[in-house]
């Protein structure tokens, strides 16, 4: 693949728009980023990136997106050290299982997965959260079994397609262990920093990562996560779920319509 500098300049602004949303909603930024690589760069005549090439990408750029994200909130409170342990453990599990075996799957495979994914994240959002945003986190309560065994499926999940998982720990954080917004957030980028590693180490070792594209999603995710992080602090918490909800869903009707033309074609 020829890489142009009108071509690395559009791979630089998909992860710095993609990165400053992730640091805002704490997510890893590959619910963003995946379907961005994956049609835009067509769009404007170059070069499309396969499934697996995008993935391996994507992997690499969410891996510094949420440690420059998980920075900004290192002295915020927000981070549930708890959680960060059980659930960091078993979605680091997780997603080298996914990260390894994605290799043997084909790109419609990986496809179908990401759309799976998204689409229960998106239903999971637009349930309703009964969450107590001023509750404080000695006061939290939920099963930390079923916290640490849903982030192992997460991080199978998340391993495959290339991603941290944040865009599935967000609304189980917020659904199903009613979890306040702010720290869902800034958990959920922690978390997800633990995921990346090992979906990053398989993604290399089985060859799917690009080095030019990911140094550059690297790049404007290192610039753009600190700031949509820091700016994240100051918006509504109903308008950071909004941001997040709209996101996933539009992602997940975009990869659904593509997978059935393909299938009618």
């Amino acid at each position: 693949m020829d890489y142009t500098i009108a071509f690395l300049v559009l791979i630089f602004a998909i992860g710095f728009v993609g990165s400053f949303i992730s640091g805002m909603v704490g997510i890893g930024g590959a619910i963003i980023n995946y379907p961005m690589l994956l049609f835009i760069p067509s769009l404007f005549g170059f070069a499309a990136f396969s499934a697996h090439e995008v993935s391996g990408i994507s992997a690499v750029q969410v891996l510094v997106a949420t440690m420059s994200g998980v920075y900004v909130y290192r002295n915020s409170g927000f981070l549930n050290k708890r959680l960060i342990i059980y659930m960091g453990s078993a979605i680091l599990i997780g997603s080298l299982i996914g990260g390894f075996g994605s290799g043997d799957l084909s790109e419609q495979t990986v496809n179908l997965i990401y759309g799976i994914v998204a689409l229960i994240a998106a239903i999971l959002m637009f349930i309703p959260s009964k969450t107590n945003e001023d509750i404080q986190m000695k006061d939290l309560q939920y099963s930390i079994a079923w916290a640490t065994f849903l982030a192992f499926i997460v991080g199978v999940l998340s391993g495959v397609v290339g991603a941290g998982g944040a865009f599935l720990l967000v609304p189980i954080m917020l659904v199903i262990l009613k979890m306040p917004t702010r720290m869902t957030i800034a958990t959920s980028l922690a978390i997800t920093f633990i995921s990346s590693i090992g979906t990053t180490i398989a993604k290399v070792a089985t060859d799917q990562v690009l080095l030019i594209p990911a140094i550059v999603l690297v790049v404007a995710s290192l610039l753009a996560a600190p700031l949509g992080a820091k700016y994240g602090q100051k918006v509504n918490q109903k308008v950071l779920q909004w941001i997040l909800a709209v996101l996933i869903t539009a992602t997940a009707i975009k990869i659904w319509w593509d997978l059935f033309v393909q299938w009618t074609t």
